[in-house]
């Protein structure tokens, strides 16, 4: 990784925004972490061009989703499953949903274009997109930071320890959860542009 950044200069900062216009998180730790350990790549400059690009990248889904989402639902039936629990999420937490599906599994690829053919208005979408993308960024910014300087002091055995924990109590729980919970319901019939998720399920 840093490697890119040697070779490239600041044209891999640009790689960078597009990587996260597509998701990367793992790219962004990594890019950090190596940041961390040898200097050539500022975290801030980073931090930057990954906002700028996950939120270019949302903003682009939700006006697909506007435009195309119920047709692309019909021509994509497999992505149903994940609308439909998305558009649930949606009705239920409102902004707080928008500011955190970025870091829902499942879901995430799906999320911009439930807001945009849910009738979300561009606006507010804009500004909570804008604020989530800047979480998004320094998350995982200042996570692969802290883990370049875990692996700088000695501490990368325990802390992936750590993460291996945590990621078996997750598997463990989603688990549990998914022999409990019944499986949502099939999406039935795709919203209308401008129609509200509420609108459509009653």
């Amino acid at each position: 990784m840093a490697e890119l950044w040697e070779s490239w200069g600041a044209l891999a900062y640009l790689v960078a925004a597009v990587w996260a216009f597509f998701e990367g998180e793992t790219f962004v730790i990594i890019a950090a972490a190596a940041g961390r350990a040898t200097g050539y790549i500022d975290p801030w400059l980073l931090l930057v061009s990954v906002w700028i690009g996950s939120f270019a990248g949302d903003q682009t889904w939700f006006y697909l989703g506007r435009r195309w989402g119920p047709a692309a639902l019909v021509r994509f039936p497999k992505a149903a499953d994940q609308f439909a629990r998305a558009s649930d999420m949606l009705e239920r937490y409102g902004a707080v949903f928008v500011l955190t599906f970025r870091f829902i599994y499942g879901i995430r690829n799906v999320a911009s274009a439930v807001c945009g053919v849910a009738g979300m208005d561009r606006r507010r979408f804009l500004a909570l997109n804008f604020l989530a993308a800047g979480l998004w960024a320094a998350s995982f910014v200042a996570g692969g930071w802290f883990l370049g300087a875990a692996f700088e002091e000695g501490y990368a055995l325990a802390l992936l320890g750590a993460v291996a924990l945590v990621i078996l109590a997750i598997v463990i729980y989603r688990g549990t959860r998914a022999r409990r919970v019944p499986p949502a319901p099939a999406f039935a019939a795709p919203l209308g542009r401008g129609q509200s998720v509420k609108a459509a399920k009653d």
